[in-house]
């Protein structure tokens, strides 16, 4: 028997432990709702639950390996078990299969050279991650009136603006895993977008921007905080809110 009162809104991102997702689960916190911190690292997600609390909020830390299938459903079954529903689910976790390296540097993505594995591993958490943690988490997701479904994306996953030879990423260097993995994740927000709209989950995708974050060597421009203020706007859509588009802070992103 759950805990808590339906009418209390519960969200889930996932890789919260820092940067980004740790900005947006403070956020939603302080807009009321019960942020659920996904992170593989138990230690590392309590400690980012603990300072959400610290901070006023109300947070709480779950296993959650998006790699793993059977622990995405195991979280699903710990969610429901103590809140009954989820309410915004934020699909957070990325890896650029460059390390932490800044983007101008990521030549080992070069598509005619680009080792195999490394697309594998990209998509495994990009893409296939946020297929297996959605589906875990649909069903609690169809219980409360207006739910809300945020992929993290970026703006080397828009085929506009990076088959552009003069547009704003002209200079960074071609990629086979990181950048197709985002347009991937695009394709994917869309066909989500369509299959749920019936059930008024309003699926988007959206764009941090240059966030100053551990993945690019703080190369970033942008603070966390501000790269998630995005992610915490659709994730609180009214009901007649956009489904199935591509948003950054400054509005729609070309696909």
């Amino acid at each position: 028997m759950s805990e808590y009162a339906t009418h209390q809104k519960i969200a889930l991102i996932t890789e919260a432990k820092k940067g980004i997702g740790r900005a947006a689960a403070e956020q939603l916190a302080l807009l009321g709702m019960t942020v659920l911190i996904g992170a593989r690292d138990p230690r590392r997600g309590e400690d980012a639950a603990g300072a959400v609390r610290a901070a006023g909020g109300n947070a709480h830390a779950v296993v959650l390996d998006v790699t793993d299938q059977a622990n995405a459903r195991a979280a699903a079954e710990q969610i429901e078990e103590r809140f009954g529903h989820l309410d915004v689910l934020i699909n957070n976790a990325g890896i650029t299969g460059s390390g932490q390296v800044s983007p101008e540097d990521a030549h080992d993505q070069v598509p005619s050279s680009v080792d195999l594995d490394r697309v594998r591993a990209v998509f495994e958490t990009n893409v296939f991650g946020v297929i297996a943690v959605a589906n875990a988490m649909l069903p609690l997701l169809r219980r409360p009136l207006a739910p809300r479904i945020v992929n993290v994306s970026s703006a080397a996953g828009s085929l506009t603006i990076t088959s552009d030879p003069d547009g704003p990423l002209a200079a960074l260097p071609t990629s086979a895993a990181y950048a197709p993995s985002k347009t991937a994740l695009n394709a994917l927000t869309v066909q989500y977008a369509n299959e749920l709209r019936k059930n008024g989950i309003l699926v988007n995708a959206a764009d941090p921007g240059y966030v100053d974050t551990e993945i690019n060597n703080h190369s970033g421009y942008l603070t966390a905080a501000q790269g998630a203020s995005v992610l915490v706007r659709l994730a609180t859509l009214g009901a007649d809110g956009p489904t199935g588009g591509f948003f950054s802070e400054d509005g729609p992103v070309p696909w």
